[in-house]
């Protein structure tokens, strides 16, 4: 499952949409790292039951699958499907979510007769294996960041977002970030005379650090 508290209240349909498609791609990502494939999918979306002030409202809903599929587009497009079934204007958007239900292993694949005419293809049915194309669109992000190729629902723009949650406290990211890495001071004349001065009470002077390695 991928969920979220908005950093902002959320109004419009086209913003709920963002950020349910940037949900539906990250389960999909995890399902096909799992190894597994989603039978349907399970969407919500409701309003922050903390804003007593505000009028409430929670509401869910499962799209079934014609078969079933990591394929970031179709699970999307299911996901949006529901979205939209259960959008109602007028409220304030605190919080959505997309769960993949209904999971199997990638190995296992039902067969099933071909009832349609030629050239129709049912909504959310696979028209033909993408498998190579996830596996390499997986690869990019991997390679080159989470973001770097998306659905273009999930929004192009680099700016923050509505949707997009707070990060004021959260925990700098050492491992992964350069510029969030910490930094060790390294002190060397300051602290040999701090040896041997029995009165200097700090070996900490403000402005006197020589060098920095990070």
């Amino acid at each position: 499952m991928s969920s979220r508290s908005f950093g902002h209240a959320v109004y419009t349909l086209e913003d709920l949409v963002e950020a349910v498609s940037a949900q539906a791609t990250r389960v999909a990502e995890k399902a096909r790292n799992d190894q597994s494939l989603a039978g349907a999918v399970h969407v919500f979306v409701h309003t922050s039951p903390h804003r007593k002030e505000d009028k409430q409202y929670s509401a869910s809903t499962t799209v079934p699958l014609v078969r079933p599929t990591a394929d970031t587009r179709l699970l999307a497009s299911a996901a949006l499907l529901g979205l939209r079934t259960i959008y109602r204007d007028g409220f304030r958007y605190a919080k959505s979510g997309v769960m993949l239900v209904e999971l199997q292993p990638d190995t296992i694949r039902q067969g099933e007769l071909d009832l349609f005419p030629d050239g129709v293809e049912m909504e959310h049915a696979p028209s033909r294996d993408r498998t190579k194309l996830m596996l390499a669109m997986d690869r990019v992000n991997e390679r080159y960041g989470r973001g770097t190729l998306q659905l273009a629902t999930a929004s192009l723009s680099p700016a923050a977002k509505p949707w997009s949650m707070k990060a004021e406290r959260r925990t700098p990211r050492y491992t992964t970030i350069w510029e969030e890495m910490p930094v060790a001071r390294a002190l060397t004349d300051v602290l040999k005379e701090a040896a041997f001065d029995p009165k200097q009470t700090s070996i900490w002077p403000k402005g006197q650090y020589d060098r920095e390695f990070h």
